[in-house]
């Protein structure tokens, strides 16, 4: 045979059907016809079903396997490791086959016999208890009744962090459909156009509930978003105010953020009752930056922080407020009544707690402060062709509008 014939022979036993292969392994170990038996065959070139009878079958490992076992197997070609090796490992272990390998190895109480039994031993004697196997519904059971010896106490974090309950419809048609995690390869420019797409919603919704110009593509967590806007605030007053205040039902965990962060730009923050308006002393002081306040505070309590943003605005100050997002869709919205910046968790949104994270922060500011905030913008960009394009820029005053 030649050595195109034996390539024709091997993608067709390859490729063929299972049944067809078992036939062509068969017809394989048959003698081959005399050629005067078939006058023709001189004449016409043999077809590639021809050719593959006179294959011989691939290598199994072992003569007695089935011929209808797979010719060509992923796991011994990729997985192994071979027999050899595999006896190799064990005498270098001191051991004859891998059941005394397993035996030493594998505490008997998990074990499990070739017949898939555990076997445990009493003081008298050993008895095999039977290994039931339980389908899909039957081992959810299972586990809903092993879960309910759990004891289960009623959450009282607060502070900023609260259990979710997200719709099944939103769960099936947008968490769990594959069309957002599968529609594209990783390398393909479609599949990073699609997450700006709805980073750019996101923004808008952000921009829409906090009532101000414009918001980035999110930050690390509350905190450290309230901290970045204390940094705008010092780098908006020209770094010459030092103050910062904050109210005292500001969240515990941002009050020890923003004094860390203070540290490096030497910032005196105070934190002070704000409910009753700008303290007298710092009303005519020049050294404050900007005040923080939260909304709804730490109980729970709504206010109205109009008088303090406009003396805070009178002051030479910047309005920052700590946000509900959520709750933003039922009150009066920071922009409306002064805020310059607001920022928050989007965690609001269906992110359940998660022992503390990831929450990823919003930021929002009036357009006079945009080149000044922290993160990432979207926007969005044409073409000739009149396609709509979406792109990323970092918003430190080097990004562009939009």
């Amino acid at each position: 045979m030649s050595l195109r014939q034996s390539f024709v022979a091997a993608v067709s036993l390859r490729t063929t059907a299972p049944a067809q292969r078992a036939f062509i392994r068969t017809a394989s170990a048959l003698p081959a016809a005399s050629p005067s038996a078939t006058p023709s065959s001189t004449s016409q070139a043999p077809s590639s079903r021809a050719l593959a009878s006179q294959a011989q079958p691939l290598p199994l490992g072992s003569v007695s396997e089935s011929v209808f076992a797979p010719l060509d197997d992923f796991s011994p070609r990729h997985i192994g490791p071979r027999d050899e090796d595999i006896q190799k490992m064990l005498a270098e272990l001191d051991y004859k086959s891998l059941d005394d390998f397993i035996a030493d190895a594998v505490p008997k109480e998990i074990r499990l016999d070739a017949d898939g039994s555990k076997t445990t031993e009493s003081s008298s004697s050993a008895s095999a208890t039977p290994i039931v196997a339980l389908s899909e519904s039957e081992l959810a059971r299972r586990g809903l009744e092993i879960a309910e010896k759990n004891a289960n106490f009623k959450s009282l974090i607060g502070l900023g962090y609260h259990n979710t309950n997200v719709p099944p419809v939103i769960l099936r048609n947008v968490l769990e459909n594959p069309a957002w995690y599968t529609s594209y390869t990783p390398y393909q420019p479609e599949i990073a156009q699609g997450r700006l797409e709805s980073l750019l919603n996101y923004q808008t919704m952000v921009k829409s509930l906090t009532g101000l110009d414009i918001s980035n593509a999110s930050l690390l967590d509350e905190g450290t978003a309230a901290a970045e806007a204390m940094t705008l605030s010092y780098g908006h007053g020209k770094s010459k105010r030092k103050t910062f205040l904050v109210d005292a039902r500001v969240l515990p965990q941002t009050i020890s953020v923003l004094r860390q962060r203070a540290r490096g730009f030497e910032i005196n923050v105070e934190v002070v009752n704000l409910s009753q308006g700008l303290p007298e002393v710092h009303k005519a002081s020049k050294d404050v930056m900007g005040v923080l306040v939260q909304y709804p505070d730490i109980d729970g309590r709504l206010k109205d922080w109009s008088s303090l943003a406009e003396e805070t605005h009178k002051a030479g100050g910047l309005v920052v407020c700590a946000a509900d997002l959520l709750a933003l869709t039922m009150v009066k919205p920071p922009g409306e009544w002064g805020a310059d910046i607001a920022v928050g968790s989007s965690a609001r949104f269906g992110v359940p707690p998660g022992f503390g994270g990831p929450h990823a922060a919003f930021f929002a500011v009036r357009d006079k402060l945009t080149r000044k905030m922290p993160g990432r913008l979207i926007g969005t960009g044409g073409s000739a062709a009149l396609s709509r394009s979406f792109g990323t820029s970092s918003a430190f005053g080097r990004h562009a509008p939009c």
